[in-house]
């Protein structure tokens, strides 16, 4: 049947074509030019002065622009850059920073910085957030004037929110007899940076060349100076886009201002207070930045034989360590007599336990005499306006200061507290057995559903560490939605393994941060980075697939489609509950389903090699043993998953 109807299609493709042929053969001759009715004029050829309109170059604006500037402004601007360590900047395309533009990729041969196409400005100041997480250092974000602003705002919230520094540089125009007509006055503003203001460390608008060598200079020293944040320059268009009137001004240098640490009388009390305690836990959360920080993290751990709750923040603790507590932390904080607190965002929260979800009452989880100890440089930024520093937590010893910094001291603090004894090591030996018994109990919870169809989330994170476990891997995105499950039972031993959440929980952090995470683990050389994020989170920035594809970052992207934002589901559904109602109609307004969305469809036509969608379970770890194989040969690949919630 299939060869009489590949017969059928031959035959009615070579009539079409005979038929075709005929009608040109057969064609009517061409008339005299007297019969020739007069054409229209819509159907008229071009003349010269039309055909000259469409194709030459537009006009000049204004004479200025006729003027040949052999050293703009903006070759100055990025001399500047040079000078300091940011080796890309990320933008999506806009004319208040075209000055900006053209010399970053001519005067300056578009190499330290590097300019990188982003299709959006989230995904341009997102890939700050997660190059930094991964490569310790920040890139620059170009963004596009008031509109440009508006744009990355979110992002620039997250990474503000999660201690980040970007800088963010903002083109704009601020003399308006210096604006083109038009448009160019929305994109405008007198003060771009006040859109930003409360979520951002610093912000400068520079008003000369001299003014914005120093500024920038001072931003990025700022930006990296813990606590760390994004910091917004305004570039200024005319500024940049000008001749440059006197001798060049002079860069200022460049000087890294030393991290603040803990006092160390202060830090000397903590570690008497810890030596002497007969169930001390350490509770961590955005404390490592560096595999020194961890090594540091681990011997305090285990000169205490004390275990380590690790919050997510970032990747503080080895996973299967037998000290690591973070799936036993609850009961870990009922027997403890000292607690130390380092760098954790919501301290409160730690401490303290829902009672009653409708009415948030609380009650404390460590035990009354307990004590407790924080180390934080959180308190030195704090804005009054955006609430994300959680509630207040009294400590018996507060100490400012950044945590990694500070842990050498404490250490060696510790170290010399330590009474002669055979406790610790007894007491590293009993929380050993518990891990153990918990990691057991996990991997049997992880075996539940794994044949079921949609694929169960515990399944999907184990197929996908089978084919990476071998490689020097890293997650580039948050576990949380995916019930931990990675934290949970992949082995994770080195600091970049999981550059944690997104600080601010603004929807859309996945992709984006994920894609800078892989410029940086591309940079670094041999290393596989894996995402596994939702559905809803990728469709907030998608067009960071083109980004992927177009610089060749290589990067396993898994889709934990779910096809709904499960977390509302659940909140509406807590609701309807709440209100004595049904909770079936809580699909409503919260599913991404009739239609399904095709992300591997969505990936091929940015040029991502995908696969999917998949729901047998007994077909995803072959499709993603062919995924990984690409990444490892430097291709990003997405693989699309159709799974369970949670």
């Amino acid at each position: 049947m299939a060869d009489k109807l590949e017969v059928k299609r031959r035959g009615f493709f070579g009539a079409v074509a005979a038929g075709a042929a005929g009608a040109a053969a057969t064609a009517i001759p061409t008339a005299r030019a007297a019969d020739a009715p007069a054409p229209s004029a819509a159907s008229a050829p071009p003349s010269a002065a039309h055909t000259a309109a469409e194709s030459a170059p537009p006009p000049p604006l204004a004479a200025r622009e006729m003027t040949l500037v052999p050293k703009a402004g903006s070759d100055f601007m990025v001399d500047v850059m040079k000078t300091l360590p940011v080796d890309y900047i990320t933008m999506m395309p806009g004319s208040t920073f075209r000055g900006f533009h053209e010399s970053i990729i001519n005067y300056g041969g578009n190499k330290a910085p590097e300019m990188l196409t982003c299709l959006h400005e989230e995904v341009a100041v997102g890939m700050g957030h997660g190059y930094f997480k991964v490569a310790g250092k920040p890139l620059a974000a170009l963004i596009h004037g008031v509109v440009g602003v508006q744009h990355g705002s979110m992002a620039i919230y997250n990474a503000y929110a999660d201690r980040v520094p970007v800088i963010v540089m903002i083109g704009n125009t601020l003399a308006l007899e210096e604006r083109r007509p038009g448009v160019e006055w929305t994109h405008s503003a007198q003060d771009n940076n006040a859109l930003l203001r409360d979520f951002t460390k610093w912000d400068d608008m520079p008003a000369s060349l001299p003014h914005f060598a120093e500024s920038t200079v001072r931003g990025w020293r700022i930006a990296m100076t813990p606590p760390f944040a994004p910091v917004a320059i305004t570039v200024d268009g005319e500024l940049a886009e000008n001749a440059i009137k006197d001798e060049p001004a002079s860069i200022p240098k460049l000087s890294r201002l030393s991290a603040p640490v803990g006092d160390p009388a202060a830090v000397a009390e903590a570690a008497k207070m810890l030596a002497n305690a007969q169930s001390p836990v350490i509770l961590v959360d955005r404390l490592v930045r560096s595999q020194e920080g961890m090594a540091n993290l681990v011997a305090l751990a285990e000169a205490l034989g004390a275990p380590v709750i690790d919050k997510g923040g970032r990747m503080n603790f080895p996973s299967r360590h037998p000290l690591n507590g973070s799936t036993r932390g609850g009961a870990l904080l009922r027997e403890a007599d000292v607690v130390i607190g380092i760098e954790v965002w919501d301290l409160w929260g730690a401490v303290n336990t829902y009672r009653d979800v409708i009415h948030r009452s609380s009650s404390p989880i460590m035990k009354p005499g307990a004590k407790l100890i924080s180390i934080s440089a959180g308190e030195l930024l704090m804005k009054p306006n955006l609430q994300d520093f959680q509630r207040y937590q009294g400590a018996d010893l507060a100490i400012a200061g950044d945590g990694e910094t500070t842990m050498p001291m404490l250490l060696d603090a510790v170290k010399r507290a330590l009474p002669k004894s055979d406790i610790y090591a007894d007491r590293a030996k009993k929380h050993g057995e518990a891990w153990t018994a918990s990691y057991n109990q996990l991997r049997q919870a992880a075996t539940y559903a794994w044949d079921a169809s949609p694929i169960s989330v515990a399944r999907l994170c184990m197929e996908v560490y089978a084919q990476v476990k071998n490689d020097d891997w890293a997650l580039t995105t948050p576990m949380g939605f995916q019930s931990n499950w990675q934290t949970k039972l992949w082995d994770f031993k080195k600091h970049y393994q999981h550059i944690g959440d997104s600080g601010g929980s603004g929807v859309g952090y996945s992709p984006v941060s994920s894609a800078g995470a892989a410029l940086a683990h591309r940079d670094a050389g041999g290393r596989l980075p894996v995402a596994i994020m939702g559905d809803g989170e990728l469709m907030c920035a998608p067009t960071m697939l083109w980004t992927l594809a177009h610089h060749k970052l290589p990067l396993l992207l898994v889709v934990h489609n779910n096809r709904a934002y499960h977390q509302e589901v659940m909140h509406v559904q807590r609701m309807a509950a709440r209100h004595g109602r049904p909770t079936e109609r809580a699909v409503i307004g919260t599913t991404m389903n009739d239609p399904n969305i095709d992300f591997a469809k969505l990936a091929a036509s940015m040029g991502v090699q995908s696969f999917g969608p998949i729901e047998d379970p007994a077909q995803l770890g072959p499709v993603l043993k062919q995924a990984a194989a690409l990444v490892r040969a430097g291709q990003p690949v997405l693989v699309d998953v159709v799974s369970q919630p949670r």
